[in-house]
């Protein structure tokens, strides 16, 4: 677990941002004409703000205001259109040129070069350098040689990587995946400037990025201050002076401040206020499908859980939970029983489908017998874990565990591990310290089916916190990667998920709408396809 150490980053030298805020990012209020700075509910981010190593929702949350990378998706429709790129070209769907448009910088002034991404990508690659997002390269010709399985790398970068000039770079993929430049708007594929490598730890206490907004400063447990960074020259303008992301461990109390003038935006409206958030709000309420399952996660890297048999316990614990209760008495309309692993934010055409059927169907006596054939909970009982400071956990919790214990009728042989933090539960997951099933919510990181299975459930991935791995899955989500035909692609990436139905890795939950409830200081207040709010949009005063 780490230490919740203080840090501060601190631009106010910077003149821009003297000249939008004043040095400490001054008292948030509007101004009239649209351009004050809005306060909104945040949670400490895992990690420190490397791309690369940035796989959760707070930290992704910044980096989307600080960085700009190739492609970018549309907040409303999720289609990924092109940002720093000018084209990204290919005649076989495994070799790709990109050109960049001329006039790209970084906020201290380095221009953005082909070099910018190329030396951020081998960096993300090499295995000593352990970054989470690492994987998310090993479709580039070379990774095996900088991210050998064992040991230290044979190369220093990847050869699939050419630098042509300052504009322009190809890249060479081991096999064909037609959909990889729809995957660029990633965090994990941003450019980095000179100043990330000549001084990291410089760059760590003040990073620059090529986004709309700078980080001003950042005090872990409190607050994290963007301001407008006036000189960005990108078609996506922020139209407000800057942000102030509020640290909060109980959303409860974020939706308080809400309410009471002292906060202006909340975009998870806690499971106990959703009764009387209409009445509250009226039409400063948000709530919209968005690309986010829940799921709970069983550890395959305890041998407790992946002995002979347990492929039936797994599926029994699904088949007790009853979801369609649970999210009707807690969630109120906010959250949709889960029907397979993806999101129903992807329409048919993108692969969303009753895959799970059965298996996520309430069953009480079906359940108890597939669990008593398969040997029984390990040690005859089981610990749901989940961090409590944001989304209702600490309530499903319960009810899930209730569910089970109901059905199994032997007791509270289920009871949850509450985490009181999201930093430290997620640095417990990544760790491998989970000794039962664990909650896992999955917010895509672009509008694809393959992003809501492979960095999941592929032998390796980056987002594989499970450590699940299965030979059948994997080749068929290879086979749909070099699938050149859509829907072709995406009946490979079905039959993939049918692995998870008959494995239960994870068990699907319910799907989770987007909601946010916002002051009357603030316009043009909406989340896109992933639930984030679309802060440059924001209009203060």
């Amino acid at each position: 677990m780490r230490g919740a150490r203080h840090a501060t980053w601190a631009v106010c030298a910077l003149a821009v941002v003297l000249a939008a805020t004043g040095c400490g990012g001054g008292n948030g209020n509007g101004t009239g004409s649209g351009e004050g700075v809005l306060s909104s509910s945040w949670g400490d981010p895992q990690n420190p703000l490397e791309p690369a190593n940035t796989n959760e929702v707070q930290g992704g949350k910044v980096l989307d205001m600080i960085f700009r990378g190739l492609k970018q998706y549309d907040p409303e429709t999720g289609a990924a259109e092109n940002m720093v790129a000018e084209s990204i070209e290919t005649t076989d769907s495994q070799n790709f040129t990109v050109t960049l448009k001329d006039g790209w910088t970084f906020s201290n002034g380095e221009p953005v070069t082909a070099q910018s991404f190329v030396d951020a990508w081998n960096y993300a690659a090499n295995v000593d350098n352990r970054q989470a997002n690492a994987p998310f390269f090993s479709d580039i010709v070379g990774y095996d040689e900088v991210h050998p399985e064992s040991g230290s790398p044979r190369a220093e970068t990847m050869s699939g990587l050419v630098v042509r000039d300052d504009r322009t770079f190809t890249v060479a993929l081991k096999d064909k995946f037609s959909t990889w430049p729809d995957t660029l708007g990633y965090n994990a594929f941003m450019p980095l400037p000179r100043a990330f490598f000549d001084d990291k730890d410089a760059w760590l206490n003040q990073p620059v990025g090529n986004g709309p907004y700078l980080v001003e400063s950042y005090d872990r447990g409190s607050v994290m201050r963007l301001r407008r960074w006036d000189g960005y020259n990108g078609p996506d303008k922020a139209q407000n002076a800057g942000v102030d992301l509020r640290v909060y461990t109980d959303n409860n109390t974020a939706y308080t401040d809400l309410l009471s003038g002292n906060l202006d935006l909340v975009d998870d409206v806690p499971a106990q206020q959703l009764r009387n958030v209409e009445n509250d709000l009226g039409e400063r309420y948000i709530n919209q499908p968005a690309l986010i399952i829940q799921t709970v996660v069983f550890p395959f890297y305890r041998s407790e859980w992946t002995r002979p048999g347990m492929e039936k316990v797994r599926l029994g614990i699904s088949k007790a939970i009853n979801r369609e209760e649970i999210t009707r008495q807690i969630f109120q309309n906010t959250r949709t029983p889960a029907q397979d692993w993806t999101s129903p934010a992807l329409g048919e055409e993108g692969g969303y489908a009753d895959i799970c059927g059965d298996a996520c169907a309430y069953d009480p006596d079906e359940a108890k017998r597939l669990i008593e054939e398969g040997g029984g909970l390990p040690g005859g009982r089981m610990t749901l874990t989940s961090n409590v400071d944001t989304g209702s956990h600490r309530q499903w919790m319960d009810a899930v565990c209730n569910s089970i214990n109901n059905v199994l009728d032997q007791g509270t042989v289920c009871t949850v591990n509450p985490v009181g933090t999201f930093a430290d539960f997620r640095n417990q997951v990544t760790t491998d310290k989970m000794t039962g099933p664990f909650r896992s919510g999955w917010q895509a990181d672009y509008p694809l089916i393959q992003n809501f299975l492979q960095p999941l459930y592929y032998t390796g991935a980056s987002s594989n916190n499970g450590k699940f791995s299965n030979e059948r899955f994997d080749t068929l989500v290879d086979r749909a990667n070099a699938e050149t035909d859509q829907s072709r692609a995406v009946e490979l990436f079905q039959d993939a998920e049918r692995v998870l139905a008959e494995q239960m890795p994870a068990i699907p939950l319910w799907y989770q709408n987007g909601s946010a409830g916002y002051s009357e200081r603030l316009s043009d207040v909406k989340l896109n396809q992933f639930s984030v709010p679309v802060y440059r949009q924001i209009k203060v005063g």
